[in-house]
């Protein structure tokens, strides 16, 4: 199923010193979700101080705009990052849910 996701994903990168740092895959309405989605948020773990996850997050929002014409987002969330995505303007849906033994959230932006 993952090697699925990935074909019909969008992958956005962060680099820096020719190194990826951080990294998420952005999927269009209907791929994952209903709505569009962003998934797999990753920044390297000896830089996550430096405010990278915001700037991939930012860029994945803004990549979901232009590529998909659309403001609609919904994520799958690890739960202990649900202010994070808040300060995006991400609210929770539903209960809180484990996926694979990590407890998510879905959230939504609009």
């Amino acid at each position: 199923m993952n090697q699925f996701k990935d074909q019909k994903s969008l992958h956005v990168f962060g680099v820096k010193n020719d190194k990826i740092i951080t990294y998420t895959r952005i999927f269009k309405p209907g791929d994952y979700f209903k709505e569009a989605s962003i998934g797999r948020v990753v920044v390297a773990k000896n830089l996550r101080h430096f405010n990278y996850g915001s700037e991939i997050m930012e860029a994945s929002i803004d990549a979901i705009k232009k590529n998909f014409n659309t403001n609609e987002i919904k994520i799958s969330a690890q739960l202990y990052l649900k202010d994070f995505y808040n300060s995006f303007g991400f609210k929770t849906t539903g209960s809180s849910y484990l996926e694979d033994g990590i407890p998510h959230i879905a959230m939504i932006i609009n």
